[in-house]
């Protein structure tokens, strides 16, 4: 059965049975007369979709305007740069340029802009009265047929705009086969990663950008409430997954989320999940991480709390994991260098006698991420990356304390970075007995 399309057909049912009076959900610390987490159990799936209300709100989506100052700025980089032409292909880029979404195939559909002039658009000749419909702006359209080499209709495009030779920056996520079709097609030019002009551009939020991250993750985190709620002994973790997207879409995110991790007990201590489900028990560490769409811009949000009363050992780990987070956040400042937050938030778990480094038990990855259209973006705060922060940066912190064959810990949330220093999208977790704060 299809968990996710069941549950949407039955929130109905439960809603009307709500509505007359039905019984009210246990008290989440009063389970089977257990001492429960606060706000962990007590409820159903049918009952939390029923209640739930759309949370997408008026913000609007990216607009025409807002695409050509981004067009504006990428060409004023690349002019600064000595870069000709920007080759975009089907990637986040390009919806942050032109708002186009494709999904990638063989077939090339991509766009080159010159660093002064129109955007020009590179289609399949079969596909062009589609691609017409899609267009929000410019008209330039160069078309290959299926008997020809799209990468020669590109570089074909750049000469057209005045570029006999020069230097044409590749959009970084572009396939391998692409850009040696370009290479080979394009002996004239000299090929860059086009990094500096789409993470030079992409970094720094608008506030409209970030009014519309906001509104992801306020959604993300009611489905994070909702999903606690629900937890009981033998639930399991697919049941959760399942709840989690008919979730999201009922509070309004565009789509399915496109990672939801949900991990019990010791499977917890594994950053990324294991490769099979699991059955929640008393006492499990419950670590959920997820988030979903909005325009695009995407929310990725990670709960850890236990069914049950926490033991010593967890409440310990716990309390370390949010002294990392708290430590990260606080050297998110401008001026400060990316990996200056993980340093921060590394050395608090250190300082507990975890580590070193990425060593386990401990931290094994970077302390968090840029965030926007992709979940994993520019720059990384990560022991290296030495990029200044500037406002509008945007992050997730999310300092993992991995511990295999006991369990995981990972309390992430993401911030901006203003004048003063780094703001908090969501309220982070605040404590292991009630970790959403219901009862401060």
């Amino acid at each position: 059965m299809d968990l996710v399309a069941n549950l949407v057909a039955d929130y109905a049912m439960a809603e009307r049975a709500a509505r007359q009076g039905g019984p009210a959900p246990v008290p989440a610390r009063q389970l089977k007369g257990n001492i429960m987490t606060v706000g962990v159990g007590g409820s159903t799936a049918e009952a939390e979709l029923a209640a739930m209300r759309n949370m997408r709100g008026d913000v609007p989506p990216i607009g025409v305007d807002e695409r050509l100052r981004r067009i504006a700025r990428a060409q004023a980089i690349m002019q600064e740069k000595g870069i000709d032409a920007l080759y975009l292909d089907v990637s986040s880029s390009m919806t942050y340029f032109t708002g186009l979404k494709f999904r990638r195939t063989e077939r090339m559909h991509s766009a080159v802009l010159p660093a002064k002039g129109d955007i020009v658009y590179i289609s399949p000749a079969f596909e062009v009265e589609k691609l017409k419909t899609m267009l929000s702006f410019g008209d330039k359209i160069a078309v290959w047929e299926e008997d020809e080499d799209p990468t020669a209709t590109v570089t074909e495009a750049v000469r057209a705009l005045g570029y006999r030779s020069g230097t044409i920056a590749i959009d970084e996520a572009t396939p391998f086969f692409t850009f040696d079709g370009l290479r080979r097609a394009g002996n004239a030019y000299t090929f860059i990663n086009a990094i500096d002009v789409t993470a030079g551009c992409r970094m720094i939020k608008s506030e409209h950008e970030l009014a519309l991250m906001q509104t992801a993750k306020n959604i993300t985190l009611e489905a994070h409430k909702a999903a606690a709620r629900i937890m009981r002994e033998g639930i399991t973790t697919t049941e959760v997954q399942a709840f989690l997207t008919a979730a999201h879409r009922k509070l309004g995110s565009e789509g399915d989320p496109p990672f939801n991790a949900v991990l019990f007990g010791e499977a917890s201590a594994y950053p990324h999940g294991v490769p099979y489900p699991q059955t929640l028990k008393d006492g499990d560490m419950i670590l959920i991480d997820t988030g979903a769409p909005i325009d695009g811009y995407l929310s990725d949000i990670t709960r850890s709390y236990v069914f049950g009363e926490p033991t010593r050992r967890q409440r310990e780990v716990w309390n370390l994991e949010k002294a990392a987070q708290a430590a990260g956040f606080a050297a998110a400042k401008p001026g400060n260098r990316c990996e200056d937050i993980d340093a921060a938030a590394r050395g608090v778990i250190a300082g507990g006698g975890f580590g070193p480094g990425y060593a386990t038990p401990g931290l094994p990855h970077r302390t968090g991420h840029g965030v926007g259209l992709d979940v994993h973006e520019w720059p990384y705060l990560v022991k290296g990356d030495k990029t200044v922060l500037r406002p509008g940066m945007t992050f997730s912190n999310e300092p993992t304390i991995c511990i295999y064959g006991e369990f995981g810990v990972r309390l992430e949330d993401h911030m901006v970075i203003t004048e003063t220093g780094a703001r908090w999208f969501t309220e982070p977790a605040h404590s292991v007995d009630d970790p959403f704060g219901l009862e401060k």
